[in-house]
């Protein structure tokens, strides 16, 4: 069951507008390439680095840093309109008059969102191909025995950002500025904006230092194939278990399975694994077992369980 979750339409449309980026909002975590994490209760924890804990060898990766991105992809809103925006006056005892711009954000429903981020700069793993493999054989045998794990690729940090997120429907943001130069020009965002009034908003923040909350990541995850053969061992097992239990305990009737054989479909392929026999995974069967993927959409909503 999806979750309700005010912060899932941001998500989702930071995965689409970055073209995959995935953020630690509410929390801020701070994810460094490297960093290998899990998902628990819709929370990441972050459990290591595969280059401070000599996963990988020295000399076999390379890191590039400080990438600019494209601006565009870091500024954007769902379901917010502007219904008012003027230049008003007013005055201070001390100074007298002044003119400031005065803003009303209007927000459409709950979870609806704005998010402005400036100059983004990506660091990133370079050669990602030249070791994932050693990776997995670190991670699920070696060194741990993960049967998933996340390991973040890529991170991009803002020069700024704000974001609001609505917390119900019909939420408003009054916003306003002593700078001159605005004009009626959007003020969201910037250092000078102050918050007059706020209704029905969940989340507003704003971040003036560069810190790494927006990252990309690969996922390990058990390969197709070996998934496809524990399900038909599972339907053999169960056939078989069928025949044993008339013969084992006697009853007198043939049993019947209670509303059929059993979807094994639905069952999570990590949890197929429990059922490996002894010396089935070692150093060099671990490979066929497990591969990379990047995360997805449905990673995203494991963010939205809580």
């Amino acid at each position: 069951m999806e979750m309700d979750n005010v912060f899932k339409n941001f998500y989702r449309s930071l995965y689409l507008k970055s073209g995959g980026f995935i953020s630690t909002v509410p929390a801020n975590i701070q994810i460094y390439p490297g960093d290998f994490f899990q998902i628990h209760n819709g929370q990441i924890v972050i459990l290591g680095n595969i280059f401070k804990d000599n996963l990988i060898d020295v000399g076999s990766y390379t890191l590039d840093t400080q990438q600019p991105q494209n601006q565009a992809s870091w500024s954007f809103s769902d379901g917010v309109s502007k219904p008012f925006s003027k230049r008003a006056q007013g005055e201070n005892p001390i100074e007298g008059e002044f003119e400031f711009s005065k803003h009303i954000f209007s927000f459409n429903q709950k979870g609806s969102f704005i998010f402005k981020g400036t100059d983004p700069l990506a660091s990133k793993i370079g050669n990602w191909n030249g070791f994932k493999d050693m990776l997995i054989i670190k991670l699920a045998y070696e060194a741990y025995s993960f049967r998933e794990v996340y390991v973040a690729t890529q991170t991009v940090t803002l020069e700024n950002w704000t974001l609001a997120v609505a917390g119900a429907e019909e939420a408003e943001l009054e916003l306003a500025t002593e700078e001159e130069n605005f004009g009626l020009v959007d003020i969201f965002g910037h250092a000078s904006a102050k918050t007059l009034q706020s209704k029905e908003i969940e989340y507003y923040f704003r971040e003036d230092k560069r810190k790494p909350v927006f990252f990309k990541a690969k996922k390990m995850i058990v390969n197709a194939e070996k998934f496809d053969s524990h399900l038909a061992s599972l339907f053999a097992i169960n056939k078989e278990r069928e025949a044993w239990v008339e013969k084992f305990y006697d009853l007198g009737y043939s049993p019947i399975l209670v509303g059929g054989t059993p979807n094994f479909s639905n069952i999570p392929a990590t949890n197929l694994l429990d059922m490996l026999q002894p010396g089935d995974l070692d150093r060099n069967t671990v490979l066929e077992f497990f591969s990379w993927e990047d995360t997805n959409l449905d990673d995203i909503e494991l963010l939205n369980a809580f």
